[in-house]
C-alpha cells in the first residue's frame, strides 16, 4: 500500500505526516519555528531555519512510519498563505520570511482604501489588499527598504520555499498564485495588475494545479529528510484551502470553518462574485473560486483567556498529565444555563474591522464568574465567526457548515456554533486535515485518487453533524445583535483608544 507525506506549515509549529492510501496516519512529528518581532508589527521568522525544522521533521516522521521511504509514493506541502519569502538572484533568501501576521503593512493598506487602489485591486484581483497582503508588504519595502526591494528576483509564498528546498524548482500553485497578482476572471496573472500597487517589473513564479507533479525530492533534501531521492512532489496548496479539503468542506453549498488564530470561513463557487467582504480566490481548478472571509479573530482569545487569567491551574494540570481545557469546560456549561449580561468582542489580535479595533468585555457585573466570562469568551468568537458567515450566506447561501480546528473537538462549542449559526455544522474525525489535504493531493498527482476531492474515507461515517436548537439560536441571534450594536458604537472610539498608547510612547 503506498505511503503520502504531508508537510503542513502553520504560524509556530511545522509538521510531517505520514498516511497510507486511506488516509490513516502513520506517523507525524512536529518541530517548533522561532518567530521573531524585530519592530512593532513585524513578525517574521529565519528562512533557513524553517527549512531545517522542516527537513527534522521530515526525517522524524519517516523513520518513525514502520515502513521504507520507499513506499512514499508522492509529497506535499501546505502552509500559511500571505506574508512573504523572498529569494535573490542567487536563489538565497533575501531576509527572513514574514508571516502573515505581521502588519507593518496597515497604513499602507488603509491608505490605499482612500486613494482608489483597493477599489481598482477588487475589480481586477478579486480582493481588498490587507496589511499582510503580498501587495502590501511589497509596496512598504519599495518605500521603507529600496535597496532589498531592488535585490527581490523571485516571490515566493511559504510552501514554495519548503517546495523549492526539496526540488530546487522555484514556482507557486494556482490557489497560492491567487492572493494578490492574478486576475479574477482569467485565474493568471495580468500585466497591469502590478503597477495597481506600484510594484512595476516583478518576476512571480510559475502557476501549477495543486495536484501537478512538479519536480522530485533532490539528492540534498533527500539527505537531510531521509526521503528517496527522485520521490515525486506536486505543486501542493494554500494551507487555508488544504484544511477545507482534508476535512472534507472543500465544496459549493457548504461553508468550511476554520476556528484557529484567524477566523476562516471559506465557500466554493463556479463564477467568480466580487465584494468587499471577501477574498474571491483561485480554487483547487480553473473555472472554480474559493471565496474566503476572514479576520485574526478566533480561537487565539480563548487560548489567551486560558494563559493569561487561567495560567496557574493550567500549568499544574498540564504537569500532572491533565487536559485543563476539558476540566474547565463544565464551568462554560454551566454558565451557559444561566442568563448573562457579559458579551466579548475577540479583538486581541485584529478584527475584521480595522486595525485600531480592540477586545473588551461588557455589561460585566461583581456576581458574575470566570465561566460567565469563558462563556462570553466562545460566543464572541462564535459571533466573528458569523460575521463572515453571513457576508458569504449573501452571496452564496451554503446551507451547512463544516467546522475544524481545536476547539471543534468539543462538543458544547460545535454545537455553541451550530446555534449562533443556526445552519448544521459538521465535525469530521479528521487528523491532520490540512496535511491531508496536501496529501490528498500528492496522491492525485501520482494517480492514487482520480483529484483532491476523491477522499477514499467514508466522510458520512467520519462526520457528526451538529443541528442548531431554534431556542438557542433564537437566544443567541438576540446577543448577536447587541454584539453587532456595540461593535458600531465602538467604531469611533477605537482609534481614541488606540492613540492613548501612542501618547505614552
Amino acid at each position: 500500500m503506498p505511503l503520502l507525506l504531508g508537510i503542513d506549515n502553520g504560524l509556530t509549529v511545522t509538521k510531517a505526516v505520514i498516511f497510507d492510501e486511506t488516509g490513516r496516519v502513520l506517523a507525524t512529528a512536529r518541530r517548533r519555528v522561532a518567530q521573531s518581532m524585530p519592530a512593532p508589527r513585524h513578525v517574521e521568522r529565519d528562512m533557513d531555519d524553517l527549512w531545517r525544522q522542516t527537513s527534522a521533521a521530515i526525517a522524524e516522521a519517516v523513520a518513525a512510519c514502520g515502513r521504507p521511504a520507499s513506499d512514499i509514493a508522492a509529497v506535499a506541502a501546505t502552509a500559511h498563505g500571505d506574508g512573504l519569502y523572498l529569494l535573490d538572484r542567487n536563489t538565497r533568501p533575501l531576509g527572513p520570511g514574514i508571516l502573515s501576521l505581521d502588519s507593518r503593512a496597515g497604513n499602507i493598506a488603509d491608505a490605499w482604501h482612500t486613494d482608489g487602489t483597493a477599489d481598482a485591486a477588487l475589480a481586477r484581483t478579486g480582493q481588498v489588499p490587507h496589511a499582510s497582503a503580498p501587495s502590501a508588504i511589497l509596496g512598504w519595502m519599495r518605500r521603507k527598504q529600496p535597496e532589498r526591494f531592488a535585490r527581490v528576483k523571485h516571490v515566493l509564498a511559504c510552501k514554495d520555499w519548503l517546495t523549492f528546498c526539496l526540488t530546487g524548482r522555484i514556482g507557486t500553485d494556482l490557489t497560492e498564485a491567487g492572493t494578490s497578482f492574478t486576475d479574477v476572471a482569467t485565474q493568471d496573472y495580468a500585466p497591469d495588475i502590478l503597477p495597481i500597487f506600484g510594484l512595476g517589473a516583478l518576476t512571480l513564479p510559475e502557476i501549477a494545479l495543486p495536484d501537478q507533479v512538479i519536480g522530485a525530492v533532490t539528492p540534498d533534501a533527500a539527505a537531510v529528510t531521509g526521503l528517496l531521492p527522485g520521490t515525486p512532489v506536486v505543486a501542493g496548496l494554500h494551507d487555508v484551502t488544504a484544511s477545507a479539503l482534508g476535512a472534507g468542506g472543500y465544496g459549493t453549498g457548504t461553508v468550511a470553518i476554520v476556528a484557529g488564530t484567524y477566523s476562516i470561513n471559506e465557500t466554493v463557487s463556479r463564477e467568480p462574485k466580487t465584494d468587499p467582504r471577501w477574498f474571491c480566490r483561485n480554487g483547487l481548478r480553473r473555472g472554480e473560486w474559493n471565496n474566503m472571509s476572514i479576520s485574526p479573530a478566533s480561537a487565539a482569545n480563548y487560548d489567551w483567556f486560558l494563559d493569561t487569567l487561567c495560567g496557574a491551574e493550567r500549568r499544574e494540570a498540564e504537569t500532572a498529565g491533565r487536559a485543563f481545557h476539558t476540566e474547565i469546560i463544565p464551568e462554560i456549561e454551566t454558565a451557559m444555563e444561566r442568563p448573562s449580561t457579559a458579551i466579548f468582542h475577540p479583538f486581541l489580535f485584529g478584527s475584521p474591522h480595522g486595525a485600531t479595533a480592540s477586545g473588551g468585555f461588557f455589561g460585566l457585573r461583581g456576581w458574575q464568574d470566570r465561566g460567565e466570562m469563558l462563556r462570553a469568551v466562545i460566543e464572541g468568537i462564535a459571533f466573528n465567526h458569523r460575521y463572515h458567515v453571513d457576508a458569504l450566506r449573501d452571496g452564496f447561501a451554503p446551507t451547512a457548515a463544516r467546522l475544524t480546528g481545536g476547539i471543534s473537538r468539543s462538543p458544547v462549542f460545535a454545537q455553541l456554533f451550530a446555534d449562533t449559526l443556526a445552519m448544521p455544522v459538521g465535525v469530521s474525525d479528521t487528523d491532520e486535515a490540512a496535511a491531508w489535504g496536501a496529501a490528498l493531493c500528492a496522491g492525485s498527482g501520482v494517480g492514487l485518487f482520480p483529484s483532491p476531492c476523491d477522499d477514499p474515507r467514508d466522510m458520512d461515517a467520519l462526520t457528526r453533524t451538529y443541528t442548531p436548537d431554534p431556542a438557542r439560536s433564537t437566544d443567541l441571534a438576540a446577543r448577536y445583535g447587541v454584539f453587532t450594536e456595540l461593535t458600531q458604537a465602538l467604531a469611533p472610539v477605537w482609534p481614541q483608544i488606540e492613540a492613548l498608547a501612542e501618547r505614552q510612547a
